[in-house]
């Protein structure tokens, strides 16, 4: 579909310009591109650990982390399929291969892996694998937030399996109790791990947990970036202005296994088929277009620019060394000496 010629493009939602439109577009095919290349690296071998799809929620994290505001002091603590919200914060393509091939040049310098790495200056701070526990470590930092008199935002994502965990629950009541200004993302995508919402958890709405902590939940379509986008943008204004948290959750769908080595087996490929037919990217440049806000070629050349900057990306980095054996124990340790000179080298 194109637009007409003479025909008025409809108004924008959300306050947003058309050159945003645009820029959630970029973000949300950057990160389906960027991963797709990671699966290819991985099937060569070249992807250390696992790989971690968002194939279907890009939405979720591009449109939540859009709501945010960077010149403000914003920050958010992704999940790992949160990419897009880090590709928004500002990090950018190469670091992400470095990191996932544990190059020596990368965030982490090959200690850690996927998206474990922090930029407080840029605003994301890197998960930790016990899922959950994000919600009290950014209770914790938005706290001090408050206690500055800063109008500083937290963001944090937890999946509807770690809504589960003691550390949700004291995370959310603390931020509750606090009025702290952390907007908490629950993806709901149906699965934790290969566990089915229904069998971890009694309630029909995972929303409807915000009313037992005191607290305003959302409940949003999390395939629909716009709406992700709206209702992020007035949790994040309710809290900036002081009123504490709110508890957002986005209906959405995983529709690749938890990782690259997981083959979906207790999914039917019934469930897989109909969530293809709601994907975010097609959804939206449908919209784009429908709408009069953007044109094919447009949207074309955007894909033509993401193409071009992670074949620089992938060259940039692929023949990056990994990290020298000598440099393992650099930032253990205060002051570290070099490996030649430690006791564990030095022969009796």
């Amino acid at each position: 579909m194109t637009m007409r010629a003479g025909s008025a493009p409809h108004p924008i939602p959300g306050g947003l310009d058309r050159e945003q439109l645009l820029e959630l577009y970029y973000y949300m095919r950057l990160t389906r591109a960027l991963e797709e290349r990671l699966v290819n690296l991985y099937r060569q071998t070249k992807v250390i650990g696992g790989l971690f799809r968002s194939l279907g929620q890009e939405a979720d994290a591009v449109g939540s982390a859009y709501a945010l505001d960077r010149s403000r002091g914003d920050i958010l603590s992704p999940l790992i399929r949160n990419l897009g919200s880090m590709l928004v914060q500002g990090a950018t393509p190469v670091e992400v291969l470095r990191q996932y091939m544990a190059k020596g040049t990368g965030p982490t310098a090959g200690r850690e892996l996927n998206i474990h790495f922090n930029d407080l200056e840029r605003g994301f701070l890197g998960q930790i694998s016990h899922l959950g526990d994000m919600v009290t470590v950014m209770a914790g930092i938005t706290f001090t937030f408050k206690a500055r008199g800063e109008a500083r935002v937290g963001l944090v994502y937890i999946g509807d399996g770690a809504m589960s965990t003691g550390a949700f629950h004291e995370g959310m009541n603390f931020a509750a109790v606090q009025r702290l200004p952390l907007v908490v993302i629950c993806e709901n995508n149906g699965y934790a791990y290969s566990t089915p919402t229904r069998k971890q958890t009694a309630v029909a709405h995972l929303v409807d947990k915000a009313s037992g902590y005191g607290v305003p939940g959302v409940q949003a379509d999390g395939n629909d970036v716009l709406a992700v986008y709206e209702v992020t943008r007035a949790a994040v204004d309710r809290a900036r202005a002081g009123h504490g948290p709110t508890l957002v959750e986005l209906i959405t769908f995983r529709r690749k296994g938890h990782a690259e080595h997981d083959n979906q087996s207790y999914v039917t490929a019934a469930e897989v088929e109909a969530w293809e037919k709601k994907d975010p990217l097609d959804r939206y440049s449908r919209r784009l277009a429908a709408e009069g806000w953007a044109t094919r070629d447009e949207l074309e050349g955007i894909d033509d620019r993401i193409r071009l900057e992670l074949d620089r990306a992938v060259a940039e980095c692929e023949n990056d060394p990994l990290p020298a054996p000598e440099t393992a124990l650099d930032g253990v340790f205060a002051n570290p000496r070099r490996a030649e000179t430690e006791w564990y080298r030095r022969l009796p």
